[in-house]
């Protein structure tokens, strides 16, 4: 599946689909509102402490996929079938957050 980790993607294949994600300005800023987090710094903690919730991983793949061209919901979501499941989703979810703040 076609990807570009420099530019920030992620690959997720949904309901049999691979997307590739990645987190642009627009959807860092709708995912502070989503979850209501004053700054992205306290996401990440969250994610290396292992404190982060499924609603954290679900807003995380909405905005990644949102990013990457995918004009879904939360709820069209829910419906999917992420392959590899929760993990990946997790797997990914982090590493959509590595790859928007590490430089080149």
């Amino acid at each position: 599946m076609p990807h570009n980790p420099w530019a920030g993607e992620v690959a997720l294949v949904v309901d049999g689909q691979p997307i590739a994600c990645k987190l642009t300005l627009g959807a860092l800023a709708e995912l502070e509102a989503t979850l209501g987090v004053d700054t992205l710094v306290a996401l990440v903690k969250r994610f290396e402490a292992g404190r982060f919730s499924t609603r954290d991983v679900l807003a995380l793949i909405v905005a990644g996929l949102r990013g990457g061209g995918w004009r879904g919901t939360a709820a069209d979501l829910m419906q999917a079938e992420i392959e590899g499941g929760i993990l990946k989703a997790a797997e990914a979810a982090a590493e959509l957050l590595a790859r928007a703040f590490a430089t080149p």
